[in-house]
């Protein structure tokens, strides 16, 4: 935060930031208009008693709005699942491949064109499912959930629910756009910030009506401050590839000699393999919870975030992303065909394709370790919960996006600032400013 006080003197900056926080708060605020037909209090009693079950994780996701049946019940989670079938169609279909490697800027608009469609077909079969659900449950106490349902409840949820996320997905396109950071990320970043408060006033009243005692307490802190040292650990963690620059002369001057680096992260993947695989985990999951049929309901019982099935899912799914998004977003042919025309090569290392499978080898074998490592973290509330009944935002996938989508955008905020300072020496032309 060294560079805040540069914000006075940066108005673009400051114009970032605001329309970041701007767009922030309409999507809060959007979290409090509720769905037209739906008994708010019958639906709080609901989610009183599962906030550690599915729809817990699905709520924290959607920043509360499915507590509150809001039209951003679905939040942006529509769209990650859209975005998970693009991508993965993109390994198996030449077409999707060319637009997205050969087309350039135009075939990535076309992609993100197709995602969008993905995301209103997604969100109209959700959103059925939650309508018909709605419709035959009830409160602990028996109040039904629906005050009239129909035909005109199922057309009215689907429509707002799909202009809801609609709405979203254009909010987090404009904050990328007009804003600092990922728009989609801080969104599902906003929303978990959201939940912090309660969660820990539960966990309070928890320790105040004896449930947990001081000493669990704080254990549980000590917990926290060791998985964000670690996670904050994690994130930073670099393996560094020596690359060496044979000198060469071009005309009277002399290049190269000289020694650097390739930086490999533990995580390239980041925050995306734990919302891709939640996202895949409770698609299925929510649609059966919602319905009265018995087979889906045991399916449904089987993927309870506290079953080993689950957890053992979970895993699996993070390691798999972790490699498939690393290998979308790391090219090692790419990287050593540039490293060989610019007369480097790795010690020890032929340039060319010695040096491309030395490097998807070490990438190969940290990407291991960085999957181990977020599949450890993301497991962890199911460990807490299970034996001390703590809130579900405590560690786990919560606070590893809270801290990947907080180191990212201080990070793009600091690249900013320092891209500032150095149009700042240079003039309109380009060229260093020289004395008067």
């Amino acid at each position: 935060m060294s560079g805040v006080e540069n914000l006075a003197r940066l108005p673009e900056l400051r114009k970032k930031l605001l329309w970041t926080f701007a767009l922030l708060a309409v999507y809060r605020m959007g979290i409090h208009i509720p769905v037209p037909g739906v008994d708010s209090s019958a639906l709080a009693e609901f989610f009183a008693n599962a906030q550690n079950t599915l729809f817990g994780i699905f709520d924290m996701f959607s920043g509360g709005g499915l507590s509150n049946m809001s039209i951003f019940a679905l939040g942006i989670m529509p769209y990650i699942s859209a975005s998970i079938i693009l991508q993965l169609l993109t390994v198996v279909s030449p077409e999707l491949k060319r637009l997205q490697k050969e087309e350039g800027e135009a075939g990535r608009k076309k992609i993100t064109q197709y995602t969008r469609y993905g995301t209103v077909l997604i969100t109209v079969v959700q959103g059925f499912a939650i309508a018909t659900g709605l419709e035959s449950m009830s409160s602990p106490t028996g109040a039904p959930m629906v005050l009239f349902s129909g035909i005109g409840f199922k057309l009215m949820t689907i429509l707002t629910l799909t202009a809801g996320t609609v709405f979203l997905m254009w909010l987090g396109e404009q904050m990328t756009e007009k804003g600092i950071g990922n728009g989609i990320s801080l969104i599902i970043y906003a929303g978990i910030i959201a939940g912090l408060p309660s969660a820990l006033v539960n966990t309070v009243q928890l320790m105040t009506v004896g449930e947990i005692t001081l000493f669990i307490l704080l254990f549980l802190l000590i917990v926290m401050a060791a998985t964000l040292a670690f996670i904050v650990f994690m994130e930073r963690g670099q393996r560094r590839i020596p690359i060496h620059y044979a000198k060469r002369q071009m005309g009277r001057k002399m290049f190269g000699g000289q020694t650097t680096h390739l930086p490999l992260k533990i995580n390239t993947a980041g925050v995306i393999p734990p919302i891709f695989a939640s996202s895949i985990l409770m698609f299925p999951a929510t649609i059966a919870q919602f319905s009265n049929n018995e087979m889906l309901q045991d399916f449904s019982s089987y993927l309870s975030p506290d079953s080993i099935i689950y957890n053992l899912l979970f895993i699996g799914i993070i390691i798999f992303f972790c490699y498939f998004y690393t290998a979308i977003m790391f090219d090692p042919k790419g990287i050593a065909e540039n490293i060989q025309k610019q007369g480097g090569f790795i010690p020890g290392i032929r340039p060319g394709v010695r040096t491309r499978e030395h490097i998807d080898k070490v990438l190969a074998r940290i990407t291991l370790w960085g999957a181990l490592y977020v599949a450890a973290v993301c497991v962890l509330p199911m460990f807490l919960i299970s034996k001390f009944s703590v809130p579900f935002y405590f560690g786990g996938t919560s606070l590893l996006i809270v801290v990947g989508v907080a180191m990212d955008f201080m990070g793009q905020i600091e690249s900013y600032l320092i891209s500032r300072q150095y149009e700042g020496l240079m003039g309109k032309s380009g060229k260093l400013k020289g004395r008067n």
